[in-house]
Order: structure tokens, then sequence, then C-alpha cells
């Protein structure tokens, strides 16, 4: 009996989707479109073997884009429903530094450094096994540095921080749907939830 995943990605600037069929990969699309996740998916989707039908859908939680974890987790739990198929999530920064060892010629420990909101990036140290070894962090630039385990520095915001000092190799990396199999350890799926990395802006008003 085939065993179908469809995974989906939007948390980022890039919009991606992938099917795959006994793990392995059947077809996929990625694009880096900045914004417009909700008018690029549905299509995206669409245009896979089948519609994209799955037993098991696979959803990019963050943290990210506020807009695209929303969009795809709303998409994902709509197509689970209609399916009756199973769902989960990963984290953003599992992917990158999964996509990031997976490019090494030889692993060593990785940090991955994400655009985050007001200035700020999302940061995490990895090991040499994809493994994170201290939590997620929303930081400013300066405090990213500090927090750097590892002279690799892997995501959509490394270069960017790379340039700040000397000695550092960087990756510019957005997560791609299609390279969901490079996830394989339990620590690396979630609950099917927003995962956003910081506080909310609005925070609600106390009454005396």
């Amino acid at each position: 009996m085939n065993n179908r995943t469809l995974v989906i990605d939007t948390a980022t600037t890039a919009c991606s989707v992938a099917l795959f069929e006994n793990k392995r990969i059947v077809a996929n699309t990625y694009e880096e479109i900045g914004r417009g996740h909700a008018e690029k998916l549905v299509p995206m989707i669409a245009e896979l073997p089948d519609k994209g039908r799955a037993d098991h859908i696979m959803i990019n939680c963050g943290p990210g884009s506020f807009t695209g974890v929303r969009i795809g987790l709303s998409a994902a739990k709509a197509l689970a429903l209609a399916w009756q198929a199973e769902i989960s999530g990963y984290q953003c920064l599992h992917l990158v530094a999964a996509q990031a060892l997976n490019e090494m010629e030889s692993p060593a420990p990785v940090f991955v450094v994400m655009l985050g909101g007001h200035g700020e990036y999302f940061v995490q140290n990895f090991a040499e096994d994809g493994g994170p070894i201290d939590d997620l962090l929303s930081l400013s630039p300066e405090s990213a540095l500090r927090r750097r385990k590892a002279d690799h520095l892997a995501g959509s915001a490394a270069k960017a921080l790379a340039n700040l000092t000397d000695g550092l190799s960087c990756s510019s990396i957005l997560p791609n749907a299609a390279k969901y199999s490079l996830l394989y350890q339990a620590y690396q799926y979630t609950d099917p939830t927003p995962i956003y990395g910081r506080a909310p802006d609005a925070q609600p008003a106390h009454r005396d």
C-alpha cells in the first residue's frame, strides 16, 4: 500500500510543496516569492499528482513570517480535514540546519540564523548530527554573535551576520519542502501549531 506525504512550507519568503510516496519524492515546486503565499500555495498543491492528495501532511510551523506560518497551517489543517489525513509539523530552523549539513563535505556544527522581526534574528545552534544544542531565540545581531557556538552560519540572515565579524563561513538557505526527508529524528517533529519564536507585539491590557 502506498503511503503519501504532502509537505507544505510557507514560513519564509520561499513557498514550496512536495509530495512523497513511501518516503520517495514524487513531485515538488519551490519559488522564492517574498509575499503572496496565499495566492501561490493552492495552485502549487493542485499541480501535484492527484492534486497533492496524501495520507499525511507535514507543515513548517515556524518561526518565520507570521502571515506565512498562518497561511500554511490553515491550508494544511483544511486539507487534513477534507482528506481525513494525519497532520504534523516541523520547526523551520531544524530543516535549515539539516539542509546545511547535507551540503557540507564533512559534518560540523552549524549556527542557524533566520530573519526575524524588528531587526532581530531567529537563532539556534545545532550539532554536527543535526540535533539542537540550545534553545530557539530571537536576538539582535550583536547578541546573536555572542550566542554563536559554530563557525559556519546557515539561513536567510547568515550572510548578514557573518559580515559583522571575521573568520566565519556561511550558507544562504531557505527551507525547502523537497528536503523534508532530511528530517528523521523524533525531536525534529512537533504538533501542528504556530511557533513564533518571540513574544507578540501586542499585549493584552491589564485592568486594576
